[in-house]
């Protein structure tokens, strides 16, 4: 079992999406991760995506696996120490609460540090702590849009185009992740700990990557290149007989093979407007059709043939169903099917980490609401039976 992780403690006092993903990473593994939610509605995401049980869902399913989950009214003096109570005694503390929230409940990270200075503190917000718009509260879709994400996205001539995934939001979570480990280390050393401050536009910012610093540059947006590569052709979707594939060709040696073993255009590597990948991209409006009509007189299966025996990247495009039952799925085991005792036979994914040959485990199912409140207050704040049931009857907690 991969647990590198093991006997690290983290709070996570996150909500939908770049905390609890960040929280999930640590999980993964190996760190005993507690979700502290709401005792009647639970994290937002309880309430998004396709129904599983009474309280889950396919969206918190998918950012909340490896965790036990408590229920605590953090509007409740009681519940804010009880809170405190639980910073004392773990490694991490996620919150991506409005900026000044957390402080107003008494769990900002100087009241945390004061019962647990070695704390590590993560903060999540939507805009950085360091500019005028901190308070700012902030969404991917938002964000994506104010980072020019949505602008580099999809075909030339289309509008602003979103990426079919929270984006944004992934990305602040694992790098939230990194920031974390990295502290994690340096304490090892130090015996500090520090507080984290990410955001969502620092991040959305950061995956503009090579297309923004090409704006940077250039002073002016890139063009779009949808499904195409910005500097390399061909390569993007092309259409067999039967079917769409993915073509990668990097060099000018895959494209002679291409055009000479794969779909009888020995021609087209000759051509000086084709000869290099630089002529190649000039020229890109000449010679996509030629390819276009040239993949259209072959199946997807003999050209993905074809293009494997010389070395030239290549794959089919799949539904994403279709992807997820794939016998390479299966042979990757990055996929895990448990039973759920509210909902059956239930799947989420697997982490990616393999390490020394072994993939990370789901040794948690998502959790359903509060499942495991009474576990983890017994086990780290000593409460009997009669505490916890006054907490319950004030309803401090679920």
């Amino acid at each position: 079992m991969i647990q590198p992780l093991s006997g690290v403690r983290v709070l996570d006092l996150s909500r939908v999406l770049a905390g609890p993903m960040c929280a999930m990473a640590l999980a993964d593994l190996g760190a005993d991760v507690i979700k502290v939610e709401h005792p009647e509605r639970g994290d937002d995401t309880r309430d998004w995506g396709q129904r599983i049980g009474r309280n889950n869902t396919s969206y918190f399913n998918a950012c909340n696996r490896n965790k036990r989950s408590i229920c605590v009214d953090l509007q409740d003096e009681a519940g804010q120490r009880v809170v405190r109570e639980l910073a004392a005694q773990s490694d991490v503390v996620i919150q991506n609460f409005k900026h000044g929230g957390a402080e107003k409940l008494g769990l900002g990270y100087e009241d945390l540090r004061a019962v647990n200075p070695k704390v590590i503190y993560c903060s999540i917000s939507g805009y950085s702590a360091l500019g005028p718009e901190k308070d700012r509260p902030g969404y991917d879709l938002v964000i994506q849009g104010e980072t020019g994400l949505m602008a580099m996205n999809g075909e030339e001539g289309q509008g602003p185009l979103k990426f079919g995934i929270a984006a944004v939001d992934m990305f602040t979570g694992m790098y939230s992740a990194q920031a974390i480990l990295a502290v994690l280390y340096e304490r090892a050393r130090t015996g500090e700990g520090r507080h984290i401050q990410m955001s969502l536009y620092d991040s959305g910012m950061m995956i503009t990557s090579y297309y923004g610093l090409t704006a940077w540059l250039n002073q002016a947006d890139p063009a779009k290149f949808g499904n195409s590569h910005p500097s390399i052709v061909p390569y993007g979707v092309f259409d067999a007989n039967d079917g769409p594939l993915v073509i990668a060709v990097g060099n000018n040696g895959q494209f002679r093979k291409l055009c000479e073993s794969v779909i009888d255009s020995p021609s087209l590597p000759e051509d000086p407007r084709f000869s290099t990948n630089t002529e190649r991209s000039r020229n890109r409006q000449v010679l996509l059709p030629i390819l276009h009509e040239r993949f259209k007189a072959y199946s997807r299966a003999e050209l993905i043939e074809g293009m494997r025996r010389v070395g030239i990247p290549c794959g089919e495009v799949l539904g994403l169903y279709d992807a997820i039952r794939s016998e390479r799925t299966a042979q990757a085991k990055v996929w895990c099917e448990f039973e759920d005792s509210e909902a059956g036979m239930q799947a989420v994914h697997a982490p990616p980490y393999v390490l020394d040959g072994e993939r990370a485990s789901v040794n948690r199912q998502p959790p359903h609401l509060g499942q495991h409140t009474d576990e983890v207050l017994r086990e780290l704040l000593g409460l009997d039976d009669a505490q916890l049931q006054s907490l319950s009857e004030k309803r401090v907690i679920a």
